[in-house]
């Protein structure tokens, strides 16, 4: 069978399009964003508040630039392999907690440095204008310099579902989850086969992370602060 043919024989069996079926894309694809936006959660609530806390008392400068390195050091499928063994180990759910732990450990070090980089980017009379008009400091943080550093935190956290997006997929290989990506990781396993599956799996992850790229692209230009939006436009 060619490679056209097994590509369209995947896409003509009507369990490919299932919301219920784990044979089916809508399946695979909420599976997919709900692994990559639980990890992101997590990572956020983790390192946000860390992270606007030591850049508002300016301390942590190693810490943010340590993080950028960690970032791109870090082994995606290393970690994955790392959490499962240790799972496996403590007895705990290897198809969930795994993959989940290493989502949420890729996804950190763009969070925290951003928003380091963010809130001290910040001028600093503007700061001290807003704490001579009797604002407290978590007022400070929280009303002035979160949402100002937001357009910078939401770039962090565009990168940071990108690279979950793309981890996700990888995670297919060590359990049953792994979204889109367990069409790639089957699709090998059949062999001479299999191209058809593998081709569509991929694809399949490359338009979710162009839509989800797409998505964040928007969601930056609406929580950024009109003012500052200007400010920027004048700019360029």
């Amino acid at each position: 069978m060619s490679f056209l043919d097994q590509l369209n024989a995947w896409l003509a069996d009507p369990h490919r399009w299932s919301w219920t079926d784990k044979a089916g894309v809508p399946y695979r694809t909420l599976e997919h964003l709900r692994f990559s936006l639980l990890a992101l959660v997590i990572a956020a609530v983790l390192t946000i508040p860390a992270a606007l806390w030591l850049a508002h008392y300016r301390r942590g400068a190693f810490l943010a630039s340590s993080a950028v390195n960690i970032g791109r050091a870090i082994p995606s499928f290393g970690l994955i392999i790392l959490f499962w063994f240790l799972a496996s180990r403590w007895e705990l759910d290897t198809t969930f907690w795994p993959l989940l732990l290493a989502l949420v450990a890729l996804a950190m070090p763009p969070l925290f440095t951003n928003t380091y980089a963010g809130v001290v980017s910040l001028e600093q009379e503007t700061v001290d204008a807003a704490r001579g008009t009797g604002y407290r400091e978590w007022q400070i943080m929280l009303r002035l310099e979160l949402p100002l550093a937001s357009p910078v935190i939401l770039a962090g956290a565009r990168v940071s579902f990108l690279q979950l997006i793309a981890t996700v997929a990888i995670g297919a290989i060590v359990n049953d989850g792994g979204g889109l990506g367990r069409y790639i990781v089957d699709g090998f396993a059949l062999g001479a086969q299999g191209y058809g599956e593998i081709f569509a799996g991929g694809l399949a992850a490359v338009i979710l992370a162009l839509l989800c790229d797409g998505a964040f692209a928007v969601i930056t230009r609406v929580a950024t602060p009109r003012g500052l939006a200007l400010q920027n436009a004048r700019r360029e």
